[in-house]
C-alpha cells in the first residue's frame, strides 16, 4: 500500500460519518481531496447534504463532483468537518495548513459540532514540530510578525519567497515557521493568536475530535475521549 491508498482508505472510513441532512465542512489538500471525491460519489447515489469549503480550490472540486455548496459567510454552525493534517500527536493536537488555508480551516473547525481528521500513518508523531507551522499574516505586518516569531523561537520562511510570495484566498501571506519540537502547543497557540497581524495559524490544539489514520491499508479511529491527556 502507498500513502495515497492509505489516505483514500482513511477518507472512505471518515466519510461513513456523513448522514443525510448534514452540513459538512470540507477541508483542503491532497488527503481532503479523497474525502471530497467520496462524498461526491455518495451524492450521485442519493446522499442529500450541503457543504462549505475551506478554500476556493475545495469549493471548485466540490462543484465538479456535484456536492451542493453554501456560502461560508452565511453559516454559523456546521454538523461535521472532515480535513487532512500535516501531523498529529497522541493527544490529537495537530499541525495543519500545508495547503495554505489555515484561517478558513480554523473557522470551519470552530463552527463544527464535530471535527475529524484523515491521515496516513506517516502523519502520526510523538511530538508536534516535525512539520513547519504555517501562519497566515496580513501583508503589511510582514516584517513585524517575522521579528516576533523569531523572538518566540521560530525560524519563519516566507512561502513563495520575497519575489513572489504565496497568497491565501484572503490575500494574506504565509510564513512556514520552524519551531522545532513544540513542548507546549497550547501555550504557543495562545502566543501566536495574540500577535497583531497574525490572521490565523495551523496549530490545532483542541479542535480535533477524532482521527482516522490508515497504515498499510488498516484504518484506525482514535477518539479524543480515548486519547491520553497532554
Amino acid at each position: 500500500m502507498n500513502r495515497d491508498s492509505d489516505k483514500q482508505a482513511a477518507a472512505v472510513a471518515a466519510v461513513a460519518e456523513v448522514q443525510n441532512g448534514m452540513l459538512v465542512g470540507l477541508g483542503t489538500g491532497s488527503t481532503a481531496a479523497f474525502v471530497i471525491s467520496e462524498i461526491g460519489r455518495l451524492c450521485a447515489e442519493g446522499l442529500r447534504i450541503e457543504a462549505v469549503g475551506t478554500s476556493l480550490a475545495t469549493e471548485a472540486h466540490a462543484r465538479e463532483v456535484g456536492i451542493p455548496l453554501r456560502d461560508l459567510a452565511s453559516v454559523a454552525v456546521i454538523d461535521l468537518a472532515i480535513d487532512g493534517t500535516d501531523e498529529f500527536d497522541p493527544s490529537l493536537r495537530a499541525i495543519k495548513g500545508a495547503g495554505g488555508a489555515m484561517l478558513r480551516e480554523k473557522i470551519v473547525a470552530a463552527a463544527a459540532r464535530r471535527m475529524v481528521v484523515v491521515a496516513d500513518g506517516s502523519k502520526r508523531v510523538a511530538q508536534l514540530g516535525h512539520a513547519a507551522l504555517p501562519i497566515e499574516v496580513l501583508p503589511l505586518a510582514r516584517a513585524y510578525v517575522a521579528d516576533v516569531l523569531a523572538a518566540c523561537g521560530g525560524l519563519p520562511t516566507l512561502r513563495g519567497g520575497d519575489a513572489s510570495p504565496t497568497l491565501t484566498d484572503q490575500g494574506n501571506i504565509i510564513f512556514d515557521c520552524d519551531f522545532g519540537p513544540i513542548d507546549d502547543p497550547a501555550l504557543l497557540a495562545r502566543r501566536l493568536s495574540a500577535i497583531p497581524g497574525v490572521m490565523g495559524h495551523g496549530l490545532f490544539v483542541d479542535e480535533v475530535d477524532a482521527v482516522y489514520v490508515a497504515d498499510q491499508g488498516v484504518v484506525e479511529r482514535i477518539e479524543r475521549s480515548a486519547a491520553p491527556s497532554p
